[in-house]
């Protein structure tokens, strides 16, 4: 089995489901500028390349509107974000169990992630959380070469754990493993058309867990 020397998450999608919170906050900056609503199903498709990608999408095709909508976002998702946000099932028994240090690369910005984890009671699990604020979002791998960096993990033995075809990219680009979950956001079409292989799937945290720790 491969050994690890630092294991990076994904946030929303990977760790979290974080959709209905993002849906409801995207709404409320939409209803303030007089904007249709978005579906859930919509946000969600919205998510994973950051806020302002999330909100460009949700205003389109009125993108002079970005800027106002994102500041109505940002006001109540900061008071908001923990309403309905949980671990996906299996994640707080999956985290206890990896031996590797931890730590979570994601597009969401910092101060949001952090406060997630922390409400959540998964934060001290984490060597460090980055955000899309931080450094250049994912796909850029700096992010991922920052947390590597961080605890002198190679490059060979640091996987990135995703859900979506960005999560892909930027496991390719930092030249690290990769497993891309089932659970998440991202569709299994998703994936396979952004190039995950066969043996880089993973269906559910406890076999991650498995592949993680050869149990």
């Amino acid at each position: 089995m491969r050994s690890h020397a630092l294991v990076v998450f994904d946030l929303d999608g990977t760790l979290v489901d974080s959709r209905r919170d993002l849906a409801a906050s995207t709404n409320s900056a939409l209803r303030s500028l007089g904007l249709p609503e978005r579906t859930f199903d919509e946000v969600s498709s919205f998510v994973g390349e950051g806020a302002r990608k999330l909100i460009e999408k949700s205003v389109s095709p009125r993108l002079e509107l970005v800027d106002p909508a994102l500041e109505v976002f940002f006001s109540h998702y900061s008071e908001h974000l923990l309403d309905e946000t949980r671990p996906y099932a299996g994640i707080r028994e999956m985290l206890a169990g990896i031996r590797a240090p931890l730590a979570v690369a994601t597009n969401k910005p910092g101060k949001f992630a952090r406060r997630i984890l922390a409400g959540l009671g998964l934060l001290e699990r984490f060597v460090a959380v980055l955000g899309g604020d931080e450094g250049p979002r994912k796909p850029d791998p700096a992010l991922v070469d920052r947390l590597r960096a961080l605890v002198s993990a190679p490059r060979e033995e640091t996987v990135l754990v995703g859900d979506s075809r960005v999560d892909v990219a930027t496991a390719r680009n930092a030249g690290v493993g990769l497993f891309a979950v089932l659970w998440g956001i991202g569709s299994l079409r998703e994936l396979e058309e952004a190039g995950a292989r066969e043996e880089e799937k993973v269906a559910s945290p406890g076999e991650l867990l498995e592949r993680l720790t050869g149990a």
